[in-house]
């Protein structure tokens, strides 16, 4: 997508200098130019993979927001992993993570990155074996959309669900944090679902929900969003909520939603236990529970009471049991006519 926007700008500046033939030449050359063919899965190594882990492995999930990682919560997840052997898991980009952990941090003995073009890849033996190894996994940002395509009943989804069950850690940041959960937002198509979208047609073609994805216990009826504050999503995942609760037949637990917001992260151990790292007092995580609502058809979304509840570095938190202690803040709110409003 950058490519292109780089092109349309660059032939918007061609035309506003040279004759429009000038131009029409340019856009043809351009179209003309060869496109990158890429391998089903990219490999890259940093370290020995093959020399002992060096502290004891213990499990933890670490819901990062995007936007910068913060160096605590990276180290949290490293120590989990007994700063061991990491796999980072993508399907864009290269090796900033493993860059970041292996020559920043020196938070691990390897790091291996495996970067999917295609679902083939899922086949894989070498990585199916390096992530089945793995002291921890890193599930890098992106486009969740690809890891929905790639893994979802693959080896690949079962090696994850069995590395979590297994007492080992994993991380996922952005895109790897929206397919913890339970329910998965798993954007299926090119629009760009904001909170005015999802509230005024929550049940769009565009508001893909999915399940049976990846089975983590302690994330069992959660529903997880990213960038939360800094890109307003607090009444997308309402909407969320609201379509994955429509789509469980069970009535008690209801699906609940977690959203973190970004450079700010959610450690999570298998009791419920969370903790907030944010380098900011203000930011941190909402916990959308209590929601009763309807979609249907097109029509803006209506709920009743909701209950906001934001969590931060001074919070105590329990996925499982829902006791909370000094939480930044709580309200609650309703939707009417697709609009969030104080109750």
């Amino acid at each position: 997508m950058r490519c292109r926007s780089e092109l349309g700008g660059m032939l918007v500046l061609v035309g506003a200098l040279v004759a429009p033939a000038l131009a029409a030449a340019a856009l043809s050359k351009a179209s003309l130019a060869p496109k990158l063919h890429l391998p089903p899965l990219e490999r890259f190594v940093a370290g020995d993979t093959e020399v002992a882990t060096p502290d004891p492995v213990q499990p933890g999930l670490l819901l990062m927001g995007g936007g910068d990682h913060n160096r605590d919560a990276m180290r949290w997840f490293l120590a989990r992993a007994g700063h061991g052997h990491i796999v980072v898991l993508r399907a864009s980009m290269t090796t900033d993570v493993a860059d970041e952990i292996y020559r920043e941090l020196h938070g691990a003995v390897s790091v291996e990155t495996f970067v999917f073009h295609a679902r083939s890849a899922a086949q894989d033996q070498h990585m199916l074996q390096s992530v089945a190894r793995a002291d921890g996994v890193f599930i890098a940002g992106g486009d969740q959309s690809r890891y929905v395509k790639f893994w979802k009943h693959t080896d690949v989804a079962r090696l994850l669900d069995d590395h979590v069950a297994h007492g080992k850690p994993l991380a996922g940041t952005s895109a790897g944090l929206a397919i913890m959960g339970q329910y998965v937002f798993s954007a299926m198509t090119p629009a760009d679902v904001t909170t005015d979208l999802a509230l005024n047609h929550p049940t769009s073609s565009d508001v893909t929900i999915d399940t049976d994805f990846l089975h983590f216990d302690v994330l069992k009826n959660y529903i997880t969003d990213s960038h939360f504050d800094r890109r307003h999503r607090l009444g997308r995942l309402v909407a969320f909520v609201t379509r994955a609760n429509q789509l469980t037949a069970k009535v008690d637990p209801p699906v609940e939603g977690l959203g973190v917001d970004e450079t700010t992260s959610l450690a999570v151990i298998p009791d419920g236990t969370a903790r907030v790292f944010s380098k900011n007092p203000e930011l941190g995580t909402t916990w959308l529970h209590g929601i009763s609502g309807h979609a249907n058809g097109r029509l803006p979304l209506e709920t009743n009471a909701l209950w906001v509840t934001e969590l931060g570095v001074q919070s105590e938190f329990n996925l499982r049991t829902h006791a909370v202690q000094h939480p930044l803040s709580e309200r609650v709110v309703r939707v009417i006519d697709g609009q969030i409003h104080p109750r």
